[in-house]
């Protein structure tokens, strides 16, 4: 059955209800909603700015990118985003998406935490980011309508969501803090982790290998 919320219409195709049937089992109430708010304010942003978009990798991109902070991941070591972005790119290719498709989706969820480069890629990986943006940063609101806001958080509420997502990203990467160095991530653990220490960049260089 097609849905439509604020004018955005989810695609109706075999591939999308795989995907919401997959992250619904998943994830929480909280990751779910705010992942189907980033593929609609993802879309929404998408269309201010005049881009062409291909909606189901969009939403493949956004249904995917905090399923690394879930229970299944809580013995991996590497990034949270590349743990989504494996898993996103491993479900399309066996469905049956070509491999260049798979790869934007990929990009989308590896990048959406490292700021000042997705806006440069392509439609689907940039759109994956400006929806992020949109719900846990309110970057870019402003561009949105009252009534498209109300619209999207109508069907996806947020209760609280500000201290809960906060709470996800937690408990998502506490077990691998050595993988926030580099991204915004490491400003989670500084202020919700006891004990955690950043990585100093200017340090690692000072006391690397080489000699002089």
């Amino acid at each position: 059955m097609t849905e439509t919320i604020a004018g955005i219409t989810i695609p109706d195709t075999a591939l999308v209800r795989d995907i919401t049937a997959f992250i619904r089992d998943v994830e929480n109430d909280l990751l779910y909603h705010h992942s189907r708010r980033t593929f609609l304010f993802g879309a929404l942003q998408g269309q201010k700015r005049g881009l062409e978009v291909d909606l189901e990798l969009l939403y493949a991109g956004a249904m995917f990118h905090d399923l690394g902070l879930t229970e299944g991941f809580r013995d991996s070591h590497i990034r949270f985003e590349v743990d989504g972005a494996h898993a996103a790119r491993d479900f399309l290719i066996e469905r049956g998406i070509a491999p260049d498709r798979a790869e934007q989706v990929w990009l989308g969820v590896a990048l959406h935490t490292t700021p000042g480069i997705p806006e440069f890629m392509s439609s689907e990986v940039a759109l994956v980011t400006a929806g992020v943006e949109a719900d846990v940063l309110g970057m870019g609101l402003d561009a949105l309508s009252e009534r498209e806001r109300a619209e999207v958080v109508a069907v996806h509420p947020r209760p609280d969501f500000k201290n809960a997502i906060l709470a996800a990203f937690t408990e998502g990467i506490r077990h691998r803090p050595e993988t926030t160095f580099g991204n915004v991530k490491a400003d989670v653990l500084e202020h919700f982790a006891p004990g955690f220490e950043r990585d100093d960049f200017v340090e690692i260089i000072r006391n690397n290998p080489w000699p002089e």
